[in-house]
């Protein structure tokens, strides 16, 4: 009889780990810091696929790792806040309720599963005043770390955050802000350890804007990228981008609802003695 193979629990424990950091090590990096006027979050993304998203009102999502992960994870956790916010109060959705939720079901699929996700994620919260600003990172088997205004995820992510280390401030605004994150990300990833230039082409950008009433996040790209990262500060208003995923307005040209809803017109029978209504001519004699 052939003996089954047999792994300690801590051995196991060790595959997963390493497997899924190898995972996420192998992926472009993103960074999200504290700055004057909010949260800035930045990733280095050359494709049209989205690792930074809103969440809740005040509340951003920035991964990195298997995009099919943790677009899921992006997706439970914006059914989670809207389901709680209509259900109870929109006060009731923070960071960190979702941190939690987060936390839990990484956990589970880390411990329950023979495959971990290869992801790490960030749930930031923007606050009235910088001392309020939320970050929560939560890596690949459910830990959860409340980082002190800076973070950076992936590849070569402690040498990022070293460089977030040495100059971060919260007081700055968001071209310096950006010019740093840009920087970090830019110091890795080089030929032969060479620090690299990152355009606005490369670069994946969104704002928590803690002075927006209602919904803070806002993307920023185009134009208005390229002129922050120039180190210009006078951008409009209108070209920091729309709010994420707003849904369009509703066309003057078309029905707004399908004419197989419209109820059918019941034809009106004439009465004995009245005048027929006039169906070939003006006159009804063809004339």
């Amino acid at each position: 009889m052939a003996m089954q193979f047999y792994a300690s629990p801590e051995q196991v424990q060790r595959d997963r780990s390493e497997y899924a950091r190898k995972g996420i090590a192998r992926g472009r990096s993103a960074v999200v810091l504290t700055y004057e006027g909010g949260i800035l979050l930045v990733a280095e993304n050359i494709t049209t696929l989205r690792k930074i998203s809103e969440i809740y009102d005040k509340i951003g999502f920035a991964a990195v790792g298997r995009y099919n992960e943790f677009e899921s994870l992006r997706r439970a956790g914006i059914r989670m806040a809207d389901v709680n916010g209509y259900s109870y109060d929109r006060r009731d959705v923070t960071g960190r309720f979702l941190a939690n939720a987060y936390t839990q079901t990484l956990g589970a699929i880390f411990t329950e599963t023979q495959k971990p996700y290869e992801v790490e994620i960030c749930i930031a919260q923007v606050g009235a005043s910088p001392e309020t600003d939320e970050l929560y990172r939560i890596t690949y088997d459910g830990s959860v770390m409340d980082e002190p205004g800076f973070m950076a995820m992936g590849g070569q992510a402690e040498a990022i955050s070293n460089v977030l280390r040495e100059r971060h401030d919260s007081a700055a605004e968001l071209p310096v802000a950006l010019a740093l994150a840009a920087e970090a990300l830019g110091s890795v990833g080089g030929e032969n350890g060479q620090t690299r230039k990152l355009d606005a082409k490369q670069l994946e950008v969104a704002v928590l804007d803690r002075r927006r009433k209602g919904r803070a996040f806002r993307r920023i790209h185009g134009v208005a990228l390229t002129t922050l990262l120039e180190g210009q500060k006078d951008v409009p208003e209108q070209d920091l981008g729309d709010v994420d995923a707003a849904p369009p307005p509703a066309g003057t040209d078309k029905p707004a609802v399908s004419a197989a809803s419209e109820p059918t017109p019941t034809p009106v029978t004439p009465a004995e003695g009245d005048p027929a209504e006039p169906t070939d001519g003006v006159n009804g004699d063809g004339s």
